[in-house]
């Protein structure tokens, strides 16, 4: 099937029967000796003793089976001989069973009649011959009247002794109830064989007569032998006694298994109809009995009939469905006449039945008034789709002999199954391949075997062949063939072929096996037995859905039993995988090479070492160590039976469930399918029935119609396919598992922040193919995806799954890096990571397909020597360059030049070690990140600064060149900069410098003295004069990196200095895995990538501002109490449930949907006129170096950042959690694709998931071009007039507080201070202040804070919101007013939010037992939950408030 379409029920709709160009069948084979052609009809009991001769008729059993005499009454003393007679015949019903009845111990069974005595009226006692001996009689069963002619019935009878080596024969049923019941004599068994006794057939090979559609359909090809499993046995013509009753169709199933392994199930329907005379030759007739044999004149009281058969074939094992309908077709072609053609109903079921979806689950089709077939969606289960049924196989065959077979398949035998009843083969042959998942068998499948492919039997491989009992009949079985009759519950083994016996499996899983069947065929036997008649007619409907339901439950009950088995027996088989880490040889797919067959084997107890060392030999075997080792479409059931081997792993109970399926009906919801509509007649009268068959009909082209209603596509679920990459994609036992993880992480506070931190970075890692292809350098891209994974490795990430190195091995086999991919797996490995099924599969496939670097050394050492050797001449040069700029330094006026940077210092000389050297070109590869203090960055010499140790993939702003002294990391709160020049003004240093020396750093001092200077917001010197150039090395060795030139410090910039991180991917805009002291601003300089600096095309840093600023908020204000609710608020208001939008309220624990805000700012200009130069700068414009002159003309309209006032947007759109938009961003990047990424639509047509990624990525500070789409798409479009802008042009930013606040409340107090502090605020327009909250009250505060009396500082707070003219309503807590007063007001980098919070908390308990912790609650005094400071401490805070 297509899979661009939705699925469809049925593929095709066959007619087979006889055709033109049939050949016979028997003649081609050696048939037995003939068979009987008549049925057994009675037996008898005679005493030759007492002089009763045979019966006229009757046959006698005088022998055993291998000729020993026999007596049924040998065992006695004095006995008289008995013996047993049978007749044959069609005057009267045929036996259908036989039986040994003992008296005064067994019951009578309905239906059964006992032969208590001979056709001479003595008594048929077999224990005649002493009193005291058990009364033993046979009984019998005959069948319905009348006859019909392919009635079962007993065709043959015989006796065996076991002491003599005698043994039930081939086909034949053994009455397990000895005849001889005395203490003498050997022990002597019934046996009797059913078939269908016939005669007078000729048997030909099925031909198709007729099929709809009649085109092959491009994806499934009708397959030429679909007429030959119609009817297994052949198409044939037989001669009928005069008034015999036609016989009951034959419902029979088949699978076809194509060459790529997809199956095709098929339901077919076997019947009879009448076959004219004139068609046979002389010789047929003859053999059909029709003419006599002497003068060759026709015989009369004889009629023709052939058998013929309608199928239908689907991918879907309906098979219950397919029976209903095809009875129903069958039904109206023998019935009539019709208003409708038999063509209608068939086109009808075919194009307006939908297949079952999760939102219509459940189909009613309505075929006639009186006829109608409910059609539900199947069990979604990970184990593959199958028509196997493990109670048809217990049921004919019981526990041991199913364990039996077990064995026999593991360890590849020839299984030939039989049976009478041709549907049971199917069945049970599927429940055969289903029961060693998760392997496969590989070599010839065929449950239901037609007469036309029995060589098949024959074949020197193994294979499981179903076939019907009749064929054994016909022809010789082979003898190396191991028999399963499933009538009679027996297997048959041959002295060429013995099984391993079920001890040789281990012993525990083998014995908890045998226990589950054991019950499970116990409760099967009980849920057989009828209800009893005197019920209602209603409750016996319900039983009957309740026992359907029961079924289906035991079903699945008895596939986990197998399950578990399996996952024991191949316990920790994945440690003995081998990966492809060096360069594959040339047998790199041999099994051997990619698992370790002798250490598996060496794991197992020696007991079992038989078993193991024939398993470890077979196909079956050796094709699932490929599928383990790369990628297949088995993947998610592989995957799946890992984490069943996982489970059983842990020594948990044995009643641990391994399959947890969904519902699958998954609702109510009932679509109704009505019945093909009549035509009308002339006048509105009903037309005339006109369509009457005498046989089943040949199709006609013209009455069957199209597609009657074109809505039924959009009733059908188009089939699960891989999409193009399926490597993004989760299994659903990955979703699963992810769920039950975020399930228990949500209860604790530390594990739920970390979920959603690997959720955020599982988001980065599904838009990474997108960015690797919109690279120029895709090997710096994979490299900058490496560190990432290490970077998560070294903080403890916790990754809900294995998506993220699934993802990067998959491009690394994409654009041929094996190496890396074989690094990524040792980073798995380091990080305690057992690759599953899929991501061993991506990883092999990448390694083996991927051209290898070159295995000679010499070039690479020649290489290495050189390198050497022009690194240690820069070496020796360096120094030279040194001297010489100190001299010029000394000589240069006070202002240096803005483009002659520093060099940067060389690396010492190394050794080259790796397959690849770098050139002098090349970055670093691991520079250590710096902190930077401000908005500006410095700029690297010819090359880029990156926390990972390579260049941005994305284009960033450039850094303007400072035309005045760098500003403090504060200045933009108007506090630092004070610290700054109050402790640096005055005498200096010999340095000249404010740290006195290189590496100089100022004292700390108390927090008392720095509020004292912070409280005089009014008494800010200017700033100063520029100052001179400092030495290279006057910054700090813990702070410098390599290619960094060395930039001017105050000592303010050391107070209080957050601890230094290890080298991280995440730029300064976050501390996702550190303190969070490091909260400085990433945010004005990219576009998501970690801080770095790019040279113009030029070679000359831009100086223009960027066309589109972005500001981005996830603060939210509640519905019920009009609270603001802060972005760790939210995370941790939410829920584990991946379809929940909400999160909850801290004030007043109400559920709402948060929302992203966005302002986006356009300040793109029109072109210069035509032959204008280009505009200097303005000398008084702001760079981004001065970050308080920068935020005051950032609020002033006329002039921002030295450039006119651009347009501006407003939008907001949904905030969602990481696991929502994770969902949801899979759900996109397999409909409509990954391309989808990278193109401006995706802003337009998806801006939740757009700005949502753009939040989170620029929050962990990843990598993006996300915010480049904006400029090609709606929001912002490109006028005419303006020029089309840099790539560079785009920056982000994101804040704490709202974005837009409300005109009519009251300004936080960190804005307060701010215009107390003569520093616009960031947001206009704001309401008044109100009088209460002056200055006096801030500093008054501050100092509280600051002397760690939070307590009173919560207490002012209070009493000030009581007194006159304070505002009525708090929209931001107590707690969050005193945060953002002490951020603004000691700055970002000397604030310890983490200890603020201890404080806090602190200072609660002691005002609770005053005002009580209700009240505070009420007054909104609480701190945030530990989850939601858990949340900002793995997140961090955002940049800005």
């Amino acid at each position: 099937m297509s899979d661009e379409k939705p699925p469809q029920l049925v593929d095709y709709f066959v007619v087979a029967g006889l055709a033109e160009a049939s050949r016979a069948l028997e003649e081609e084979q050696q048939p037995r000796p003939a068979r009987p052609g008549e049925p057994i009809t009675d037996v008898a009991v005679i005493i030759r003793s007492q002089g009763e001769e045979v019966p006229q008729g009757f046959t006698c059993i005088e022998t055993t089976t291998s000729g020993h005499p026999v007596d049924l009454n040998a065992g006695l003393l004095n006995n008289p001989q008995m013996f047993l007679c049978y007749k044959r015949g069609r005057d009267k019903p045929p036996l259908i069973e036989l039986g040994v009845h003992y008296e005064g111990k067994d019951r009578p069974k309905p239906g059964y009649q006992i032969l208590d005595t001979t056709p001479y009226s003595r008594s048929a006692n077999l224990a005649s011959g002493s009193p005291g001996h058990q009364r033993t009689f046979l009984t019998f069963r005959r069948a319905a009247e009348p006859p019909g002619h392919h009635t079962l019935g007993v065709t043959d009878i015989c006796l065996v002794m076991p002491s003599k080596g005698e043994s039930t024969p081939h086909t034949f049923c053994r009455v397990d109830k000895n005849l001889n019941t005395s203490m003498w004599g050997p022990a002597l068994f019934l046996c009797y064989k059913i078939a269908v006794a016939k005669g007078n057939t000729l048997v030909y090979e099925a031909g198709l007569l007729s099929r709809y559609p009649e085109q092959d359909s491009e994806s499934f090809p009708l397959p030429e032998s679909v007429p030959v499993f119609c009817l297994p046995m052949g198409a044939t013509i037989e001669s009928w006694p005069a008034g015999t009753k036609y016989p009951l169709p034959v419902f029979s199933t088949f699978v076809l298994t194509g060459a790529s392994g997809d199956k095709v199930y098929g339901a077919a329907i076997q019947f009879h109809e009448a076959f004219p005379r004139e068609r046979l030759s002389e010789a047929q007739a003859l053999r059909l009995g029709l003419l006599s044999v002497v003068d060759r004149r026709p015989v009369p009281g004889r009629s023709l009939h052939t058998r013929k058969s309608i199928c239908v074939l689907s991918h879907w094992p309906f098979f219950d469905v397919f029976r209903k309908f095809l009875m129903f077709i069958y039904r109206y072609s023998i019935s009539g006449p019709h208003v409708l053609p038999l063509e209608t109903h068939i086109s009808h079921f075919m194009h307006n039945v939908p297949f079952p979806s999760p939102q219509r689950p459940r189909i009613l089709v309505q075929m006639s008034p009186y006829d109608s077939l409910l059609l539900c969606r199947p069990v979604s289960s990970p184990l593959p789709l199958s028509g196997a049924s493990f109670l048809t196989l217990l049921q004919n065959l019981g526990p041991d002999n199913a364990v039996a077979l077990l064995v026999a398949v593991l360890t590849e035998q020839k299984l030939l199954i039989h049976s009478l009843r041709p549907d049971v083969l199917t069945s049970v042959g599927e429940a055969l391949v289903a029961m060693i998942f998760p392997l496969r068998w590989q070599c010839p499948y065929i449950p239901l075997c037609p007469l036309a492919l029995a060589d098949v039997l024959c074949a020197p491989v193994p294979f499981i062949v179903g076939i019907h009992s009749s064929y054994f009949d016909l022809y010789e079985p082979p003898r190396d063939v191991i028999f399963v009759d499933l009538d009679t519950n027996t297997i048959f083994q041959s002295e060429e072929r013995k099984l391993l016996s079920p001890r040789a499996l281990p012993r525990r899983p083998c014995k908890v096996l045998l226990a589950s069947l054991h019950s499970l065929s116990q409760q099967l036997d009980e849920l057989l037995s009828a209800p009893g008649e005197e019920e209602p007619p209603e409750l016996v409907l319900s039983d009957a859905e309740a026992a359907g339901a029961r079924r289906a439950q035991l079903e699945l009950e008895a596939r986990a039993a197998f399950l578990r088995f399996m996952a024991c027996a191949l316990r920790g088989y994945r440690s003995f995988l081998r990966p492809i880490a060096p360069a594959p040889a040339p047998a790199g797919r041999d099994a051997g090479s990619l698992f370790a067959l002798q250490g598996f084997l060496r794991s197992r107890e020696r007991a079992y070492q038989r078993f193991y060392g024939q398993l470890l030999r077979t196909q079956l075997f050796t094709q699932f160590i490929e599928d383990c080792s790369f990628a297949s479409d088995r993947e998610p059931c592989l995957e799946f039976f890992d984490t069943c081997v996982d489970k059983v792993d842990l020594e948990k109970p044995e009643d641990t469930p391994l399959m947890e399926l969904d519902d699958p009906r998954g609702g109510e919801h009932t679509v109704f399918i009505t019945p093909p509509e009549q035509p009308a007649g002339p006048d509105g009268a009903e037309p005339p029935a006109r369509y009457r068959y005498d046989g089943f009909p040949t199709l006609c082209p013209e009455l069957l119609e199209p597609p009657r209603d074109p809505l039924v596509a959009q009733l059908c679920q188009a089939r699960s396919s891989a999409p193009s990459s399926p490597a993004p994609r989760r299994t659903k036992q990955e979703m699963k598992v992810a769920q039950r993880v975020a399930q228990k992480s949500s209860a604790v506070p530390e594990l739920w922040a970390r979920c959603l931190l690997g959720h955020c970075y599982g988001l980065w890692f599904l838009y990474l193919p997108t960015h690797v292809r919109a690279a120029p350098a895709k090997l710096r891209a994979l490299q900058l995806a490496y560190d990432v994974l290490r970077k998560m490795e070294q903080h403890k990430v916790v990754l809900p799954d294995e998506v993220c190195y699934r993802i990067l091995m998959q491009l690394c086999g994409q654009y041929g890096e094996p190496v890396l991919s074989v690094r990524v797996l040792l980073e798995m490995k380091r990080a305690g990571i057992v690759p599953n099924t899929v991501t061993y599969g991506y990883y092999n496939k990448a390694v083996l397909e991927s051209k290898w670097p070159a295995g000679t050394q010499g070039g690479r050492l020649r290489w290495a020597k050189l390198r050497n050797v022009v690194l240690g001449a820069a070496q020796f040069r360096q120094p030279l360059r040194q001297r010489e700029r100190r001299r010029g330094a000394l000589s240069a006026p006070l202002t240096p030049p803005c483009d002659q940077p520093p060099p940067a210092p060389r690396p010492p000389l190394q050794r080259q070690t790796t397959w690849a050297g770098r050139s002098l070109r090349d970055p670093a590869p691991a520079p250590r990140l710096v902190k930077s203090g401000s908005l500006s960055f410095p700029r690297g010499e010819g090359g880029t600064r990156m926390g990972l140790g390579e260049p941005p993939l994305l284009p960033v702003t450039p850094p303007l060149p400072p035309s005045r002294p760098r500003g403090p990391p504060g200045s933009a709160d108007g506090s630092l900069s004070d610290i700054a020049t109050d402790e640096s003004g005055g005498d200096e240093g010999p340095a000249g410098g404010p740290g006195g020396g290189p590496g100089g750093v100022t004292p700390r001092r108390g927090l008392a003295a720095k509020l004292q200077q912070l409280l005089s917001p009014g008494k800010r010197p200017p700033p100063r004069p520029t100052e001179p150039p400092r030495e290279p090395g006057a910054r700090r060795g813990s702070e410098q990196r390599d290619g960094d030139p060395p930039s001017r410090r105050s000592p303010a910039e050391t107070l209080l200095r957050p601890r230094e991180r290890p080298e991280s991917t995440a730029s300064e805009s976050s501390v996702s895995l550190g303190s969070e002291l490091d909260l400085s601003d990433a945010s004005g300089g990219s576009t998501g990538a970690p801080k770095s600096t790019e040279p113009s095309s030029d070679g000359t840093a831009g100086t223009e501002p960027p066309a589109l600023e972005v500001l981005l908020s996830s603060c939210s204000r509640c519905p019920g109490c009009a609270g603001l609710v802060f972005d760790e608020e939210l995370m941790a208001g939410w829920t584990s449930d991946d379809s929940n939008l909400n999160t909850s309220c801290p004030f007043c624990c109400r559920s709402f949907v948060p929302f992203l805000s966005i302002e986006i700012r356009d300040f793109r200009r029109p072109p210069s006129p035509p032959g204008a130069g280009p505009v200097p700068p303005s000398p008084e414009g702001p760079v981004l170096s001065d970050r308080r002159r920068c935020l005051e003309l950032d609020e002033t309209p006329e002039l921002c950042n030295g450039c006119p006032p651009g347009r501006w947007e407003r939008v907001a759109f949904a905030y969602l959690s990481p696991l929502v938009l994770r969902k949801e961003l899979e759900s996109l990047v397999e409909n409509e694709g990954g391309e989808l990424l990278a193109r401006p639509e995706l802003v337009d047509s998806h801006p939740i998931i757009f700005w949502n990624l753009v939040w989170y990525f620029q929050r962990l500070a990843l990598p993006s071009n996300l915010p480049l789409l904006l400029l090609g798409s709606q929001h912002q479009p490109l006028p005419p007039v303006l020029q089309p802008p840099e790539p560079s042009r785009v920056r982000v930013r994101l804040l704490w507080d709202v974005l837009s606040p409300d005109p009519e409340s009251c300004p936080p107090l960190y804005v307060l201070w701010r215009i107390h502090s003569n520093l616009p605020p960031r947001l206009h327009p704001w309401g008044p202040p109100p009088a209460p909250f002056s200055l006096t009250f801030l500093e008054a505060l501050l100092s509280h804070v600051g002397l760690n009396e939070v307590h009173k500082a919560i207490g002012l707070f209070l009493e000030t919101l009581a007194a006159p003219g304070a505002p009525r309503t708090l929209h931001r807590s107590i707690y969050r007013e005193l945060l953002f007063l002490t951020l603004a007001a000691l700055g970002r980098e000397h604030t310890d939010i983490a200890a603020f919070d201890r404080r806090y908390r602190s200072a609660l308990g002691k005002l609770g037992g005053a005002l009580g912790r209700d009240e505070l609650r009420r007054r909104r005094a609480q701190p945030p939950s530990a989850k939601a400071s858990d949340c900002r401490r793995t997140f961090g805070a955002p940049p800005e408030c």
